[in-house]
């Protein structure tokens, strides 16, 4: 499979990322990111784009494409409502149908969280199904993964300064957590992992809830 990754410096995509480079289902791995990340790999094909919303300079490089793994978005805690929508809903769909013209029987595997609802009253959880929503109208294959907590593994670090201490002190806790609340938490490794378990699905849910999150990702 040739799968295109967003998102591969944030805490998730970190962890998809490894997960892709150690599959061998995964022939290539072709990261689409704002900034270059230093990372190499003899499978890794790293597109460096600014702007999400128009992608024409570098469509070339974005197909073919058997399936999208999307990680990118923004901390759903201290970001304002305006650039917490555009950044969610407007370049996640933006990217979504440039690839669904470019690569019509693909599949488009989406980081999305736990509870999401375009009429929850809070805010990331609303935005969140409004993206779950918006992307489920397109015409290829969609799949929303609703994680709860993750707990980073393998070296996985958020690359936000106040996130990567929270982790680097709760970490031990979550790691408990894992084990003891599989409905409500996970790993970097165990969404990488389901999330390349549901490209290979020829009828893949809509919907993957954390419980089967850490069934595919095992």
């Amino acid at each position: 499979m040739r799968i295109l990754i967003t998102g591969a410096t944030g805490l998730v995509g970190q962890g998809v990322v490894r997960e892709c480079l150690l599959d061998s289902r995964a022939t290539q791995v072709v990261s689409l990111v704002r900034h270059p990340t230093g990372q190499s790999s003899a499978k890794l094909v790293e597109v460096v784009h600014a702007d999400f919303s128009d992608l024409r300079a570098v469509e070339d490089l974005l197909h073919p494409i058997d399936g999208c793994l999307y990680c990118a978005g923004a901390p759903p805690i201290g970001t304002p409502e305006d650039e917490y929508r555009h950044v969610t809903l407007d370049l996640t769909t933006s990217v979504a149908r440039t690839l669904a013209r470019l690569n019509p029987d693909m599949a488009f595997v989406y980081i999305s969280g736990a509870h999401s609802d375009p009429d929850s009253r809070f805010m990331p959880l609303r935005v969140k199904g409004e993206t779950e929503r918006a992307l489920a109208a397109l015409p290829i294959r969609t799949v929303m993964l609703r994680p709860g907590g993750i707990q980073p593994v393998h070296g996985v670090r958020s690359p936000h300064r106040t996130l990567a201490a929270a982790y680097a002190i709760g970490g031990p806790l979550m790691g408990i957590g894992v084990r003891l609340l599989p409905n409500v938490m996970t790993t970097t490794e165990r969404v990488g992992r389901a999330m390349l378990a549901l490209l290979t699905q020829d009828n893949p849910p809509a919907v993957v809830e954390n419980v089967e999150i850490n069934r595919l990702g095992t």
